[in-house]
């Protein structure tokens, strides 16, 4: 069994221990809402943009519902060497990616709350170091709620649509210790890594496990969700704490 005996990491954190995590609201005015989520080295951008209109699929459907998608890229710079730019149409890693974000956030949604509205959140890495996909849903539900509130105060929608509060952390086991939060110079070497998508409540949405030539016990895959779990917390109170302190956002992170 993998134990997290807390040998010291290479950035000196403690196994169990998240990089230091900011989220600054509105970092772009154009958008409905932005976030720019910070985990150590890795920065992503996350823009939520609201259409008044649904993919053509679902116009004739009953009851009318509205839809949350999600696009990501990684910008040229983001990593070094250069990433090369995807100008014709996403690679196999950024559309599974896409689906990840784009799934976990509709995970909490009530699409029949959002009828008739499309909201569209466009997750940018501007450096990366590790647990992109993961930083990424965890701003994109910032942006989501900061957007949703919106809709509401304007009388766009009659209530929120979010029922609970969504964040996602990596783990994984490295020379037989469970690490949390992943850098690249971890996560490169990893014996096993797993990114787990939870509610604040700590309602399970995904989990993606993968033995890098390797395999894991059952004994070290609960040690893995624990870990998870407590990052996930973490991350939560770190959402909450982004968000305005009002009732509406409030109830997101009292319900699991």
């Amino acid at each position: 069994m993998a134990i997290p005996i807390d040998r010291p990491r290479f950035d000196g954190r403690r196994a169990d221990e998240l990089r230091p995590v900011t989220i600054e609201t509105d970092f772009s005015e154009v958008p409905e809402a932005s976030v720019l989520i910070t985990m150590g080295k890795t920065r992503v951008l996350c823009s939520a943009s609201v259409e008044d209109s649904v993919p053509r699929w679902m116009r004739d459907a009953e009851p009318q519902k509205g839809w949350v998608t999600a696009e990501y890229s990684m910008i040229p710079g983001a990593t070094a060497p250069r990433f090369r730019r995807e100008r014709n149409g996403a690679g196999g890693r950024t559309r599974e990616i896409e689906r990840l974000v784009g799934r976990s956030l509709r995970a909490v949604c009530d699409l029949e709350k959002l009828a008739g509205h499309t909201i569209w959140l466009d997750c940018d890495v501007l450096q990366a170091d590790g647990g992109t996909r993961t930083a990424a849903i965890t701003g994109a539900f910032v942006a989501l709620a900061l957007a949703c509130g919106r809709l509401v105060e304007r009388g766009a929608i009659e209530a929120m649509p979010l029922r609970a509060s969504l964040a996602a952390i990596s783990c994984g086991v490295l020379g037989g210790q469970v690490l949390l939060d992943l850098p690249y110079e971890e996560d490169s070497k990893a014996d096993v890594d797993m990114n787990v998508v939870m509610t604040g409540g700590g309602r399970f949405v995904e989990v993606q496990g993968t033995g890098e030539e390797s395999t894991y016990s059952h004994a070290e895959l609960l040690a893995m969700l624990e870990v998870a779990g407590k990052g996930i917390a973490e991350l939560s109170a770190a959402q909450q704490a982004a968000l305005p302190q009002t009732p509406i956002y409030a109830a997101l992170f009292k319900q699991g």
